[in-house]
C-alpha cells in the first residue's frame, strides 16, 4: 500500500475509528522510538552523551528536574 492510499484510506475513516488509529499509531511510534534509541545505545552511538552527562554531574554542571 503506497503513503497516498494509506492518506485516502485515514481520510475515510470515522472520527471514532480516528481517534483508535491516532491511539494505536502514537503506541507504534513511541515503540520505534524505543527501538531506535536502544540500538544505538548498543552501538555505542549515545557514549558521547552519556560521558558529557557525567562531567556535568560531576562538575556540578547540572540542576533538578522540578
Amino acid at each position: 500500500m503506497s503513503v497516498v492510499e494509506l492518506e485516502v484510506a485515514i481520510q475515510k475513516l470515522s472520527s471514532k475509528e480516528l481517534r483508535e488509529f491516532m491511539s494505536w499509531f502514537d503506541t507504534y511510534r513511541d515503540e520505534q522510538w524505543d527501538n531506535q534509541i536502544a540500538t544505538d545505545l548498543k552501538l555505542g552511538k549515545l557514549a558521547y552523551l552519556i560521558a558529557e552527562a557525567k562531567e556535568a554531574s560531576r562538575n556540578q554542571k547540572t540542576r533538578p528536574l522540578p
